[in-house]
């Protein structure tokens, strides 16, 4: 495992074949600044530039992964807040767009608290691996405050309007093991097994065509956002795409010999 490298707002480690990144202001329950959203926005990048990297990985330090906006950061400009926060929600919401479409797959390790702003930020992963004491919540109606980071569209999508709209009018924080039932964590895991559990997700990852996994990242996302007829007949266009790599030719050839693929990415 790599030493860990310090941002100003996140530390960044290589384990194996993922990049992950911790959230790092514990102090304030990992609240999301403008400076650790781009600051997520260059780790990604750096991930993507390494061909070795196979998954990122994002993850809290402390008793949270992330508690939502720093609305503290906010209120202390005074006055009207409007510009600010239309500032900050706008780069909050293009960099988290930017994690939900990178060509690698997204983990959230779930650690905590995962509230608000934080629980967009998983909304946004591929994969979500939670321990089991987990809490999560869209939490905004508790200040006033209405969705601004993607999760009034997200959210119904991925665990239906009727339980979407019930978290977002009451606040309520609700188990993992609720989450996973609703269709948004993966996987539930001790709290003391999280780390070693979210890697070996990242090695399972790693043993498949890196190109493969980008067109299921494609579908995924076609299948939440079309009607039927469309998904299907895009389905067949992006196989037929795919047919064409060397990575599917490989996994064929292993298959009829028995042996383990060594896919490309190509």
């Amino acid at each position: 495992m790599a030493d860990l490298v310090s941002l100003d707002a996140i530390t960044v480690e290589r384990r194996g074949a993922a990049f992950w990144v911790h959230l790092n202001r514990p102090d304030a329950l990992n609240s999301l600044t403008l400076e650790m959203a781009r600051d997520l926005e260059l780790a990604i990048e750096t991930a993507e530039a390494d061909p070795a990297v196979r998954a990122f990985v994002i993850t809290g330090t402390g008793r949270a992964f992330c508690a939502g906006a720093d609305l503290a950061a906010l209120n202390a400009y005074g006055g009207s807040i409007m510009e600010p926060l239309e500032h900050f929600l706008a780069e909050l919401g293009r960099v988290l767009r930017r994690i939900e479409l990178s060509r690698l797959p997204v983990l959230a390790a779930v650690n905590g608290l995962a509230l608000a702003g934080g629980l967009e930020l998983v909304l946004c992963c591929d994969i979500v691996v939670s321990a089991e004491d987990a809490r999560f919540g869209d939490a905004h109606a508790n200040y006033g405050l209405l969705p601004g980071g993607g999760g009034s569209i997200r959210l119904p999508r991925k665990i239906g309007p009727a339980r979407a709209t019930y978290l977002m009018m009451t606040g309520e924080f609700v188990s993992a093991r609720e989450m996973e039932r609703a269709g948004l964590v993966s996987r539930v895991v001790p709290a003391e097994a999280l780390v070693d559990s979210t890697q070996a997700v990242v090695e399972m990852l790693a043993a498949k065509s890196p190109l493969g996994l980008v067109h299921i990242k494609e579908l995924a996302a076609i299948a939440g956002d079309c009607i039927l007829e469309d998904g299907l007949r895009q389905e067949l266009e992006i196989i037929g795409a795919y047919a064409a790599s060397h990575d599917l030719r490989e996994g064929l050839a292993a298959f009829a010999e028995k042996r383990e693929p060594e896919f490309k990415g190509k």
